[in-house]
């Protein structure tokens, strides 16, 4: 038996023990935990960045009120469609394009194709545009914050003044249109009168949400996970308790049947009997009736509910996350499903309160709000509130609504505006549909709002919420045009805050045309003809880049030698033959709706009727809109212009204008700074080691450009370029394991991680 002595020497030259676990500090363990879960927290913050992102751009206010205006179930089913074939493919293309190259979307496009480069600046005009234009929604609820501080709410009730034509046009809309028009936009007649004068509110508005905006871009504010997990519950808190209260009000029942009424027209085919029959036999069966689907003709419906789908995703605007880490499993598709379905969720949710309380509006209009309004008067009367001067002649009820408001103009000014201010919330001109603008959400959360007990609490908690949800979605905006900015542009490196105050200074400047009196009209034309068209147009030539010009089926050839697993066929199916043809389609839809003769319409307000009315678009708005569309995609022109031996003739020794300068002295191009990431195998355990792949003939894959494969021979080595893989080159079976490994050089390191 050994000694104590001699196992003491055997063991101190033997390798060095570990140290017991209580020799590590807190400190230690608590780094150890933090470095093992960061990844797994950045991941789950991410997802929910872009998810509350899409939650906020379109779910809440836009959906509700283009489903309304094209009939409910018909635009339901398309946009579902849409969202299945048009948006999961295009997100998920954007999110495995950015965590592969590991780049802003400026320098995307640059490293697939280099010269469709331009398609990142497009992408970013395109995104300011969308930027301008969002904010002034998100000025309209700050707005309604600052009227919710008055109890009660003041869309709740007529406004006790003078009773003149605004008077009137307030009994015959309902307070909650006519606080919309009159004392929030104070809307003109139409598009072309009022844009020189600014609203006041509107203006101290837009300047508060850029000044915030500026304020925390420069302090560097970061949404934490709590919050976005808050983000991402309470519109669903809201949204359930208005629910709850809507379905308590009267009209219910057809409003839901409205939104989920798939529209059939039976049309039989006539038959001509003639006047004497031939005696037969056997008589021939009657035709059937063919059953036709009325609302899948329309090009339009399709047009809106495929722009939709690209405006609520965010494609197009190169905000989808381009984090630093890789997706456990690659799961991308997982996201992207995940994203489009709580994306229709939410977006069903908020159409059944805007439906319910349409029918609520539709069902309490007429004679019906007559009658509530007389019976409120008697009861005030009764109380004493009211003199009893103001009680209406016997039968009004039965008379028509003209004589009602013949009666009220009748009585004293000062009798007849308080008649005016305690008439009920409703409309007493009979209505089927009482509002279709883009305020048309924000209306129905007001007027839903009104019925709670404290209404003034639950609207000032509701709309806090929005406004906070609202300046998160622009911050995503400004963040997605400063970054690339900050490290592109030489002196924008040097001083970094010089492209926030441009951008804030300039999106400042470029909303304020939406604070006039026809802003809302002007952004009704910006979200229904310019944002579309331009969205149309960047998915478009970003499908083809990789579908066709880059290729698909190369692309996911690229992704096996990153991912270590093969893309699922059927989604370069998608990308090749249904998102390439589809974005086409939508480009062309919206290009004949702009240019189509004559011009569509806009709905605006009348003020003296007190309703709303259908205008004609002129052809010089649509021709301002145009020439915004060209602007922004004006990038893609011009840089492969920028970039090519376009001028090779007039630079020529042959000319006599580059006589002096000949193509041996020309500065040769710069060659594509690819990023630059060590290649680790967890097959193999040693990073410094890993496989190599062999292609079948003997051909072998050079790893130094992601596209290049190299075929040796005795004589001349033939390196097809990113322009054309050689035809034989098999998709399936392309890659073959050896059992020979050879030793990772950094050159070779620009296709990321074999996992």
């Amino acid at each position: 038996m050994e000694s104590l002595e001699e196992i003491s020497k055997d063991s101190a030259h033997g390798p060095p023990s570990k140290p017991p676990a209580s020799s590590l500090t807190v400190k230690e363990i608590v780094a150890a935990r933090h470095l093992r879960h960061c990844p797994q927290t950045k991941r789950t913050v991410d997802i929910l960045t872009h998810t509350v992102f899409t939650v906020g751009m379109g779910c809440i206010w836009r959906f509700p009120y283009l489903c309304h205006r094209n009939g409910g179930g018909n635009y339901i089913l398309m946009y579902f469609f849409m969202l299945l074939l048009l948006g999961v493919p295009l997100l998920y293309m954007e999110m495995v394009l950015g965590h592969w190259l590991r780049v802003d979307h400026l320098h995307i496009w640059k490293q697939l194709v280099p010269w469709m480069g331009g398609i990142g600046y497009a992408s970013m005009m395109v995104c300011f545009l969308v930027t301008l234009y969002n904010s002034i929604v998100v000025t309209w609820t700050f707005s309604y914050l600052i009227s919710s501080f008055s109890s009660p709410v003041p869309w709740g009730y007529c406004p006790l003044e003078t009773v003149n034509a605004s008077g009137i046009s307030c009994l015959q809309a309902g307070p909650h249109q006519y606080f919309w028009y009159h004392t929030t936009l104070q809307a003109s007649g139409q598009i072309e009168e009022g844009g020189h004068f600014l609203v006041l509110n509107l203006t101290a508005g837009i300047f508060t949400i850029w000044l915030l905006l500026f304020l925390f871009m420069v302090f560097g504010l970061r949404v934490s996970l709590p919050v976005l997990a808050g983000f991402l519950v309470l519109p669903y808190f809201f949204l359930l308790c208005f629910l709850v209260r809507s379905f308590l009000l009267d009209g219910v029942a057809p409003s839901l049947q409205r939104m989920l009424k798939v529209e059939v027209r039976w049309a039989p085919q006539a038959s001509q009997k003639p006047v004497c029959p031939p005696p037969a036999v056997h008589p021939a069966p009657l035709p059937r009736p063919s059953a036709q689907l009325s609302a899948w003709t329309s090009l339009d419906l399709w047009r809106q509910a495929a722009s939709h789908t690209l405006y609520s995703l965010g494609l197009g605007l190169g905000l989808v996350n381009l984090p630093s880490y890789k997706v456990l499993g690659g799961n991308y598709l997982q996201v992207a499903l995940l994203v489009a379905v709580t994306n229709l969720a939410t977006s069903l949710l908020a159409t059944c309160i805007v439906f319910t309380i349409q029918g609520f509006w539709v069902n309490n209009s007429g004679h019906i709000c007559v009658e509530k309004g007389i019976s409120k008067l008697l009861r005030l009367i009764e109380k004493g509130v009211l003199s009893p001067a103001a009680k209406p002649p016997s039968n009004m009820e039965l008379q028509p609504v003209s004589n009602y408001l013949d009666w009220i103009q009748s009585l004293p000014e000062f009798l007849s505006s308080q008649v005016v201010h305690s008439s009920p919330s409703c409309s007493i001109r009979a209505q089927d549909k009482v509002m279709e603008g883009p305020g048309l959400a924000l209306v129905a959360y007001s007027q839903v709002i009104s019925f709670f007990p404290g209404s003034f609490f639950w609207a000032i908690i509701f709309f806090l919420f929005l406004l906070a949800l609202g300046l998160n979605t622009l911050l995503r905006m400004v963040e997605g045009i400063t970054s690339p900015l900050q490290s592109t542009v030489p002196m924008f490196q040097q001083y970094p805050k010089l492209p926030l105050v441009v951008v804030c200074l300039a999106g400042f400047l470029g909303s304020l045309v939406f604070t006039s009196r026809s802003g809302s009209y002007i952004m009704s034309m910006f979200d229904d003809h310019l944002v579309p068209l331009m969205l149309a147009a960047i998915m478009t030539i970003q499908t083809v880049t990789l579908a066709w010009i880059h290729g698909a089926w190369r692309f996911r050839d690229q992704l096996f030698i990153w991912q270590g697993h093969l893309l699922w066929s059927f989604l370069t199916v998608l990308w090749c033959g249904i998102s390439t043809p589809g974005t086409l389609a939508l480009l062309v839809l919206c290009l004949l709706q702009l240019c189509r003769w004559p011009p569509g319409s806009y709905t605006a307000w009348n003020s003296t009727a007190g309703q709303e009315v259908q205008q004609p678009h002129q052809r010089s708005s649509l021709t301002w809109t145009i020439l915004l569309s060209v602007l922004a995609l004006l990038p893609i022109l011009a840089h492969p212009l920028s970039h090519c031996d376009f001028f090779s003739w007039v630079l020529s020794p042959k000319s006599h204008l580059g006589s002096h300068l000949t193509r041996q002295n020309r500065p040769a191009p710069k060659p594509v700074n690819w990023p630059k990431r060590k290649l680790v195998s967890p097959r193999l355990g040693n990073p410094s080691e890993v496989p190599k792949f062999s292609l079948p003939y003997s051909r072998t894959m050079d790893l130094t450009s992601p596209w290049n494969v190299s075929m040796p021979s005795s004589k001349t080595t033939n390196t097809y370029s990113w322009v054309s893989l050689p035809p034989t080159f098999n998709r399936f079976q392309i890659f073959k394991r050896n059992t020979s490994v050879s030793p990772w050089s950094e050159s070779s390191s620009r296709m990321g991680p074999l996992t």
